[in-house]
């Protein structure tokens, strides 16, 4: 098994082609070689099929070596097994596998610039294919970005000189996002040296106003209330969008399940005790649901994972409003608790039965089954990349010049209920170095940094959101 999506950003071959021209959007790539996408047979079916994808289109000449390209293709894979089903009813013997897993690229110029990255998963769950249903998606994302010509709007500006020595600490949910970042950030600013500990957001809120960090990392922003409380003013940048998905584990189930906001609210209020409740099989027709006790689990910990759960559920279910309701740390009706996102993915993989919730990537990391959710339009929705960005559509639009804003059940088609922003807060009464230093990071983050981030199951900002806060950034100066 591979050792984690965090693994994908250091393992992604970065050879890159020796052309005379200074790449820096995808609309400038026309040349383009793809690297095996994976190893052993399988990295190289990927290639072959999305190489074939691309010549079939013709808006990028894939060629053969990369020291002719524009730019270099390179990425991984993982596919596994979630169960059997069979085919045929009349032959219940006769079982085929059913298959999940996650293709992760990118596009790296010739000066290992990042100029493209993307993660799908499967779109469809059935027997076999999988590998053309992950490499035809991967080529349709790849060839969307160069027509929308998004790279182009969100180039970065030069490298910084100035020394920059910082120190972070918050959300679990962005880490591998983040301690991808931080490395690549350094890389390109030799000067720059960044630690980043994921200890949950309440631990680096609280680490940021005794002033033992440079700045803190949340998925749930701090309210007015709250920062009058602490003493402090600080700023909240989006760096990224995420999603908060239902993983399970349950042997034999290989479809995916869905889950209705009502019944995920009643599974942790503890009035769902059963797999084969009536709620939970009204939406999963067909499912050979085990008649088991459910296994509940939740953070321990303060945690932004926890809060955009409980926001979400709290604006699905009148009851949980009014008995839990929202935050970083709740008094659980049921369940066990454990610590980080990690600890919670780990829990649910070790034990039959179970439920829980994590950010997406960790789900994949640990090859854990997630449902899709119903959204406000009705519509029983999987979170990706594409359904995450549907959630935050009209986010700019509602979100005040702090940049802060839930998008929790957003309204709107293909729109994943359970998705967030995460925020970067450091403080305005910061010393003007190491504001100076917070800022520089902030704007490569909201430049070259949003090319990087879909590579890992992350989706980029909102243009219009990213560029507000690099004018905020500017006029702060």
């Amino acid at each position: 098994m591979f050792s984690g999506l965090v693994g994908i950003a250091w393992l992604l071959g970065l050879a890159v082609a020796t052309t005379e021209s200074h790449i820096t959007s995808l609309s400038q790539v026309r040349k383009l070689y793809v690297e095996a996408l994976g190893e052993g047979k399988l990295g190289d079916e990927f290639r072959a099929r999305v190489v074939a994808r691309l010549r079939k289109d013709g808006r990028f000449d894939p060629i053969d070596t990369p020291a002719q390209a524009d730019a270099v293709m390179s990425g991984t894979a993982e596919i596994w097994i979630t169960g059997y089903v069979a085919r045929n009813p009349r032959a219940p013997a006769t079982t085929e596998p059913i298959y999940s897993g996650f293709l992760s690229a990118r596009v790296t110029s010739k000066d290992n610039e990042v100029v493209w990255s993307y993660l799908v998963t499967p779109r469809k769950f059935a027997w076999g294919g999988i590998v053309h249903d992950l490499a035809d998606n991967l080529a349709s994302k790849l060839l969307e970005a160069r027509t929308e010509n998004r790279d182009a709007a969100m180039a970065g500006g030069p490298p910084g000189t100035a020394a920059t020595i910082m120190h972070g600490a918050g959300a679990t949910f962005p880490a591998p996002l983040y301690q991808m970042w931080f490395q690549s950030f350094q890389e390109q600013r030799p000067n720059a040296s960044i630690r980043y500990d994921g200890v949950g957001s309440e631990a680096g809120i609280r680490l940021l106003t005794d002033g033992k960090v440079d700045f803190a990392a949340s998925d749930m922003p701090i309210s007015d209330q709250r920062m009058r409380q602490l003493g402090a003013h600080l700023d909240h940048f989006a760096s990224a969008l995420g999603a908060v998905v239902p993983i399970y584990n349950l042997a034999g189930v290989a479809r995916p399940l869905n889950f209705t906001p009502e019944t995920l609210a009643e599974i942790y209020l503890g009035e769902i005790k059963r797999w084969s409740d009536p709620k939970i099989r009204a939406s999963n027709r067909g499912v050979a649901l085990p008649d088991s006790d459910i296994v509940v689990f939740h953070r321990s910990d303060g945690s932004g994972t926890t809060f955009v759960w409980s926001d979400f559920l709290s604006k699905v279910s009148p009851e949980w409003k009014s008995t839990v309701g929202r935050g970083s740390e709740l008094k659980w009706a049921v369940g066990n608790g454990a610590e980080r996102n990690e600890g919670v993915a780990l829990m649910v993989h070790d034990t039959s039965n179970s439920i829980g919730y994590v950010e997406m990537t960790f789900a994949l990391q640990h090859q854990l089954s997630f449902g899709a959710v119903r959204n406000a339009s009705g519509q029983f929705v999987r979170a990706d990349l594409s359904s995450v960005t549907a959630a935050a559509a009209n986010a700019a639009a509602s979100m005040g010049s702090d940049f802060r804003v839930s998008i929790t059940n957003a309204p709107g088609t293909g729109a994943y209920p359970v998705a967030s922003f995460t925020w970067l807060i450091f403080s305005r009464e910061a010393d003007p170095a190491r504001k100076a230093a917070m800022v520089e990071l902030l704007q490569w983050i909201l430049t070259d940094g949003q090319k990087e981030c879909s590579e890992l199951g992350y989706a980029p900002l909102p243009r219009e959101l990213a560029n507000r806060e690099l004018e905020a950034l500017n006029v702060g100066n």
